[in-house]
């Protein structure tokens, strides 16, 4: 009977470890803590996601978390992390999600899965106001500076090996005020909202467009799957742009396309 018992507990414990010690909605989906939604984002990528005085963040992409956790029924609890180390976070099941301004990309498919868009965007080019630099070929050469682990190094690399990378776009667009680099590849939204900060710079060519997603690990495709219908229901009843007018004067979740 002690060996029957002992052989049970065994096997619990196996099953406990092969489920990697989560826990599991009703709807299979697979969490780092019971009744949380644990998510990622840098907290350096304003209007985006802010660090506050108190270490807490908000902005456009905390807000669509807290309202997704909240359509799921569970606790939004976000931690800041580099931007460059978010997509393996989530890989690893550090953290069940990303909503961090993450453009869906082929590289980062393989890596991870990505919810529907929840925002439309796109990279401009953003220099100092003496500069004649207008469209991305002017920059053939030159210096760029971008955010580590961003998708604009890639646009960089289309006309210069010269690429200097921040841990955010932030201090990119601060250095560039301050006379280094020759221009800034980022978001369209971020860039303006610097200049309107006050710093002395100007937005040329909108290289492109985007779709910004909700990264999720490839093996919780439950959690996928009732991200997206939450998703579906802030887009139906209005709550996503809300969110958007409320940092942007305009509404981004939309599909400038459809």
């Amino acid at each position: 009977m002690k060996k029957l018992t002992g052989l049970l507990v065994l096997a619990f414990v196996l099953i406990l470890s092969a489920c990697g010690g989560k826990a599991t909605t009703e709807s299979g989906a697979k969490l780092v803590e019971e009744g949380k939604l644990v998510y990622a984002a840098s907290g350096e990528f304003k209007p985006f996601s802010v660090t506050e005085d108190d270490g807490t963040m908000s902005g456009f992409d905390i807000e669509v978390a807290e309202a997704v956790a909240k359509e799921l029924g569970l606790e939004p609890e976000q931690k800041k992390f580099k931007f460059a180390g978010i997509v393996e976070g989530v890989k690893s099941g550090r953290f069940d999600a990303a909503v961090a301004s993450h453009t869906i990309t082929e590289d980062r498919l393989k890596e991870v899965n990505f919810s529907t868009p929840y925002y439309y965007s796109g990279p401009q080019i953003f220099v100092r106001p003496d500069s004649s630099v207008q469209t991305l070929s002017d920059l053939e050469g030159m210096e760029i500076a971008v955010s580590k682990g961003s998708t604009y190094a890639d646009t960089a690399k289309e006309v210069t090996d010269n690429i200097q990378q921040y841990d955010s776009d932030v201090v990119a667009l601060e250095a560039l005020n301050k006379g280094k680099h020759d221009a800034v590849i980022t978001d369209f939204a971020t860039g303006k909202e610097a200049i309107s900060s006050g710093l002395k710079l100007e937005a040329r060519e909108l290289i492109g467009s985007s779709k910004q997603a909700i990264a999720v690990s490839k093996d919780n495709e439950a959690l996928l799957e009732d991200i997206n219908k939450a998703l579906e229901k802030l887009r139906e009843d209005g709550t996503l742009k809300k969110i958007s007018e409320k940092y942007f004067n305009t509404d981004i979740t939309t599909d400038p396309e459809e």
